[in-house]
């Protein structure tokens, strides 16, 4: 194990700090500042090496947590690359935007502050590009066998590198005219710089992998088509249908979602022109939704010089501390201070809006927004609370409802599931032989670590598809969901 008195001697979570507010808001880079190799120390050395390591229970792919805590504390920096490696094909995907679930089932965090895995993660990698130890592991042969993988996010990323290694030919299409999905156009750079993503699609060119951006399966070309120019297909192409609210006045001028929003702003920052950018610099903004997209839109509009930001939230606010029936080592649902809400603005809970309130232009100019109030169970505007909130610019961060069927269905003859995504089985197989479903396509919106533990399994279901056996890795089925109370 790590220090076998470490989590006796330092007993408290310590993070690099972050970069000043109104420094970092005059650019677009990532908030943290570079960490202190002695705190890391100590952080990987308070880790205990626990008889049952819940934290694999609590990381969907299985990560040796233990172990790489305990050879970053010895400082074996290349030894814990290489256990990291093992199990997770982008740690510097997951170490910057992963919520660390594998935290929140910490043994220490039964009476102490977990132990600060996502940044010993982040700094393991970190510290192995830096050295140059990363490097691309082409297969030793190829099978002659050809593999599709649909959409360029973590799901498909994961799944490509994967086949791509044990000697498949594999092809990533990806209807953007870059590859890298949301991790390219929904992630804005303060959470990850895209030289993080670049960075990995090199190596994973130099191992063979095949990239093909700007073609749109079932336009471009047909997914019966593609099925048959390929030995297997894997459907990776995420749950980008986002959740409306169909209220009074939703198609009033400046009411978008939260990811066209997103979207223009990473082009931007990429250094494309975009015609009628959405922006929010010189309005005031209002943010519906709590989660991660709606903190990324809060902080890109602090970027782009709004005069107010206003985040709502229909619910109650989340608890500071584990609630009795969220108890350890289930993941919890807490009140979270990410980066963008210590940037500026306001956050409101238990806000229902009933209506966006347009001027004579048809532009929106104002929310009329209610309390929330709860009948049988059910969230509802409280009659006589309505008050308007001036906005500008509204931002619909609610969530996304599935995947796109639009193509998949009529020509592959695919069915999806009634909450809206591709229905599968528990090995990633699809009704038709060949095409497996991997990701958001499948399991819904989730988390990163989700895509990947679920590209990694899919990929070794398709080898064994099209090999008869596999020795890649399978860290969950399609039917695995977070442990919940």
């Amino acid at each position: 194990m790590a220090d076998p008195r470490g989590f006796l001697k330092t007993t408290e979570r310590e993070l690099p700090p972050r970069r000043p507010v109104p420094i970092r808001l005059m650019d677009w880079k990532e908030v943290y500042e570079q960490g202190d190799p002695a705190q890391l120390r100590r952080q990987a050395g308070r880790c205990m090496d626990c008889g049952v390591p819940f934290c694999h229970q609590g990381c969907p792919l299985a990560n040796l947590i233990p172990e790489w805590n305990d050879l970053t504390w010895r400082g074996e920096g290349r030894q814990a690359i290489e256990r990291l490696h093992a199990t997770n094909n982008f740690p510097e995907f997951t170490g910057k935007l992963c919520p660390a679930p594998c935290e929140a089932s910490c043994v220490l965090a039964i009476n102490q502050p977990a132990v600060t895995i996502k940044q010993v993660e982040a700094s393991i990698i970190e510290n192995a590009w830096n050295n140059g130890w990363v490097q691309p592991i082409p297969p030793e042969r190829l099978t002659g066998k050809t593999v599709a993988v649909v959409g360029s996010g973590p799901a498909g990323l994961a799944a490509a590198q994967q086949l791509t290694r044990v000697g498949h030919t594999v092809a990533v299409f990806e209807r953007d005219d870059r590859i890298g999905g949301l991790l390219r156009y929904g992630i804005p750079d303060f959470k990850m710089e895209k030289r993080h993503l670049d960075a990995r699609l090199t190596q994973m060119q130099a191992e063979g992998t095949r990239f093909r951006a700007g073609v749109t399966i079932g336009r471009d070309i047909t997914w019966s088509d593609l099925r048959d120019r390929y030995d297997a297909v894997i459907v990776a192409t995420g749950a980008p249908q986002p959740r409306d609210l169909p209220i009074p006045g939703r198609d009033a001028l400046g009411v978008h979602f939260a990811m066209e929003y997103l979207t223009q702003s990473n082009r931007v920052q990429a250094g494309d022109a975009v015609d009628d950018q959405i922006t929010a610099e010189g309005k005031h903004v209002v943010v519906l939704g709590g989660g991660d997209t709606g903190a990324d839109c809060i902080g890109t509009a602090h970027r782009q010089g709004a005069l107010s930001v206003t985040n709502l939230a229909i619910g109650v606010q989340p608890p500071a501390e584990r609630p009795e029936h969220q108890p350890w080592p289930v993941q919890p649902t807490l009140f979270e201070m990410q980066s963008a809400h210590e940037e500026g603005g306001e956050r409101r809970y238990l806000a229902s809006t009933v209506e966006f309130l347009r001027n004579d232009a048809g532009e929106v100019r104002a929310l009329r927004v209610a309390e929330t109030e709860f009948v049988d169970g059910r969230r509802v505007p409280k009659a006589g609370t309505e008050h308007e909130i001036p906005a500008d610019l509204v931002l619909l961060a609610l969530g996304f409802t599935g995947a796109e069927r639009d193509t998949l269905e009529p020509q592959l003859s695919i069915p999806f599931e009634e909450h809206g995504t591709v229905s599968r089985a528990a090995d990633y197989t699809t009704s038709e032989p060949g095409v497996f479903v991997a990701g958001d396509a499948g399991r819904g919106a989730s988390l990163i670590v989700w895509a990947i533990a679920e590209g990694r399994a899919a990929a070794a279901e398709a080898d064994r598809y099209l090999q008869g056996s596999s020795e890649l890795p399978a860290p969950v089925r399609a039917t695995d969901q977070p442990l919940r109370v």
